[in-house]
């Protein structure tokens, strides 16, 4: 997937800007235009490149559900990856960026600050193989600064479900800066877990073009 990285857009919204692999899907999350412009998006991509058309109705539904699930947690960008290698069923991945502010459990508002964040996030090990895990660090990124991140394989809640999904995790909390009660949650995932490592590289190399911009 590494290759991927060639050629990338950079998407800008209020406030951030971060780039995405040119093959990836971006969108408007809003409801009222989410479904049209997925549609829209899908079309051309068929008319493009023919052979996708027999994975049209994965694919859709696959956006569709991240672009809701991504608006139902609060993110104000999602990109997706939704790829076909070789002809096989696509390769599915999603990248969110929220702002958020850094809360325990229960409610109390903590410090931005990355060491404080680290302290609050548990790592987990996996007691046998197949167990979520979760490593916890910190990251530097370029003209930005240093982050709490997290990586690992993990249950992940859905939006509005009882239910949780085992997935690829890494979540970096960037500092938003003059603020001392916010981060910018970028957070990467993929239920693809043979490619945990891979998609590791990918959301770090993704984050790692996460600028603030004004406002």
């Amino acid at each position: 997937m590494a290759d991927k990285w060639v050629d990338t857009v950079t998407v800008e919204r209020q406030g951030f800007r971060i780039s995405v692999p040119d093959s990836w899907w971006e969108f408007d999350l809003r409801p009222e235009t989410r479904d049209n412009s997925i549609r829209r998006m899908v079309d051309e991509r068929v008319s493009n490149v023919p052979e996708m058309a027999e994975h049209r109705e994965v694919v859709t539904s696959f956006l569709r559900r991240q672009a809701r699930q991504a608006w139902d947690s609060g993110a104000v960008y999602c990109g997706c990856m939704a790829q076909s290698f070789g002809g096989g069923p696509p390769i599915t991945a999603s990248v969110t960026v929220s702002i958020v502010g850094a809360r325990t459990s229960s409610g109390e508002v903590l410090p931005t600050d990355p060491a404080a964040i680290v302290g609050q996030l548990g790592t987990r090990v996996a007691r046998r193989e197949g167990d979520a895990w979760r490593d916890v660090t910190t990251v530097d990124i370029p003209e930005v600064g240093t982050a709490a991140r997290t990586r690992g394989v993990e249950d992940i809640s859905v939006p509005g479900d009882t239910r949780t999904i085992r997935a690829v995790l890494m979540q970096t909390f960037i500092p938003v800066p003059g603020d001392q009660q916010a981060v910018a949650l970028v957070a990467g995932s993929s239920q693809v877990l043979d490619l945990a490592d891979s998609f590791f590289d990918v959301f770090d190399a993704i984050t790692s073009t996460f600028r603030f911009t004004a406002a």
